[in-house]
């Protein structure tokens, strides 16, 4: 962890999918500009919204020119027209600095998209050419063939083995941060030989020693791979699974488990934490019980690890992805244009990310936080959250019977009676325990 930033201890981000919140044309696009519409202006209009949340980041999807979802690249080094231009990220990055934000990019560097210059050139040089080097080419048919990523024809991949490729992306990253983005989140890391980040990010660190670098992970060794790739992160989608399923399928179980293994990634790095992103279901689909969506959030802002808020949970949004084209739409939907549009029972919700965020600031050192479980039934989860003498404890209670613990200090956050020092938790409820 020597190589993270220090600012990082304190961040707390603000996921967007810019193309679905500011209500870009993803499926019906004919690739006509739509930069006059400035579409990416949308989240300088919600900064001050995200600050009273209690982010300190913002993380952006997507903002490169590409092809449909943001995820087809067909130019690195220019904003997507149907966002806007690139003086509307520069105005972008002024407005959340000014409000102390960061900004963290989307970098889609495993494919490409067919339309994509090196590729086209590619295809027209052919075999033996410097652009056929940069893609993992099959000339031998009647057409060229090409790797693709997880099936998707669309979808090209880099010859990460390639030098000029390294290159290439390393440029590609130091471009974008000399212009202000502050951080990187590396899409499909996992797909991508970890010898390739470590060739890449070593150079942009030393022209951008502040830069931050995730790795999205689904699944493996967490730990072997920032080791490997020198990334300062990965997603972590063990917890996230665990989060959830234990709440929806009441077995806490299942979650002690994976606060355990938790603990074990701690050791080397603190991975990104969250009950949501652009590519999985709503928490407030995923759980059913209405009363436990909650729970989650109290897990994921009192452990170890640096949280990340999908836009739209704080305002408890619904919404399934299904396997079928345009099947994110869901979970990507626009987000309104004020404050006022937004439901009114989403607010409630806000105002908990709020209590809990409030929680976490106050006590910073949650950032590298262990846990140990207490007491453990399928219902009932009683954990210290702990950085050498710092704890707080946390009681959830999925049941329909209140939890009962011997445990002193004062409530920080949500409900319970305490009394000759004994604590009680309501039916369904949670609380967090410390020192005021």
């Amino acid at each position: 962890m020597s190589a993270t930033p220090s600012w990082v201890a304190h961040s707390i981000w603000w996921h967007v999918y810019p193309l679905g919140f500011a209500g870009a044309p993803v499926h019906d696009w004919d690739g006509t500009s739509l930069a006059e519409e400035h579409r990416l202006l949308k989240v300088v209009e919600w900064l001050d919204y995200a600050v009273e949340l209690g982010a300190s980041g913002i993380a952006l999807g997507p903002i490169f020119a590409s092809e449909g979802h943001g995820y087809e690249t067909v130019d690195y080094l220019h904003i997507d027209t149907r966002l806007g231009t690139d003086s509307d990220f520069d105005t972008l990055v002024e407005a959340a600095h000014g409000r102390g934000l960061k900004i963290m990019l989307d970098g889609v560097f495993n494919h490409v998209a067919q339309g994509f210059s090196k590729y086209r050139q590619a295809l027209e040089s052919g075999p033996g050419s410097d652009a056929a080097q940069w893609f993992h080419l099959d000339f031998s048919g009647e057409r060229p063939t090409h790797r693709s990523f997880e099936g998707h024809e669309h979808l090209v991949t880099l010859n990460h083995g390639n030098a000029d490729v390294q290159q290439y992306v390393a440029d590609v990253m130091s471009h974008w941060l000399g212009r202000g983005a502050d951080g990187w989140r590396l899409d499909a890391a996992y797909a991508v030989p970890t010898e390739f980040w470590a060739s890449v990010i070593p150079r942009v660190r030393q022209q951008h020693p502040e830069a931050y670098f995730l790795g999205e992970v689904i699944h493996g060794d967490y730990a072997q791979f920032v080791q490997h790739s020198t990334v300062d992160s990965v997603t972590q989608y063990e917890l996230w699974k665990a989060t959830w399923s234990a709440i929806s399928e009441t077995n806490f179980f299942e979650l002690s488990h994976a606060l355990g293994r938790h603990n074990d990634w701690l050791e080397t790095f603190v991975p990104a934490t969250f009950v949501g992103n652009h590519d999985v279901n709503r928490i407030a689909s995923t759980i059913a019980d209405e009363r436990h969506h909650v729970h989650a959030l109290v897990v994921l802002f009192t452990t170890g690890g640096t949280p990340m808020i999908y836009y739209g949970d704080e305002q408890g949004f619904r919404g399934v992805k299904e396997e079928r084209v345009g099947g994110d739409d869901d979970v990507r939907p626009e987000f309104p244009m004020t404050k006022e549009e937004l439901a009114p029972e989403g607010w409630p919700t806000y105002h908990l990310h709020q209590e809990l965020i409030g929680l976490r600031r106050r006590n910073p050192w949650l950032h590298y936080a262990r846990t140990e479980t207490l007491e453990l039934t399928n219902t009932a989860l009683v954990y210290r959250a702990y950085d050498g003498d710092d704890h707080v404890h946390v009681v959830l209670d999925l049941g329909d019977d209140a939890v009962d613990y011997s445990l002193g200090g004062d409530v920080l956050a949500g409900q319970a009676i305490v009394e000759g020092g004994r604590v009680t938790v309501p039916p369904h409820g949670w609380a967090v325990f410390g020192r005021k």
